[in-house]
């Protein structure tokens, strides 16, 4: 097609409408505003939903933390109990056959 053809279809295209083929600047500029607007519109709901993700994401790793913060303390509480004197002696009564002397029993060696 040659640029004289080109120019005689554009304006009997032309002839054929009944409104001209102008761009106004607003029509324009109302387009565009309604894109940021959809284009905000969608980053709101994406931000909202990533947020609401990673806030039942924080509320899980709370509940595991506190889960182990309890289990560590029963653990030091039970360290602490496996390390009385009166449970030592429990077991070396129990286990070793281990019992305190009487009186009769203790030898006093002097040098």
């Amino acid at each position: 097609m040659s640029l004289e053809q080109l120019d005689r279809w554009w304006s009997s295209l032309q002839a054929g409408w009944p409104f001209s083929l102008r761009l106004r600047p607003w029509p324009v500029a109302l387009s565009l505003l309604f894109l940021a607007c959809l284009a905000t519109a969608f980053g709101v709901v994406a931000t909202t939903h990533a947020t609401r993700g990673q806030y039942a994401e924080l509320q899980q790793l709370e509940q595991e933390r506190s889960q182990l913060n309890t289990e560590w303390g029963q653990l030091l509480l039970e360290e602490g109990a496996w390390s009385t004197p009166a449970r030592i002696e429990q077991i070396a009564t129990q286990r070793l056959g281990m019992r305190i002397p009487d009186v009769d029993d203790v030898e006093v060696i002097r040098p």
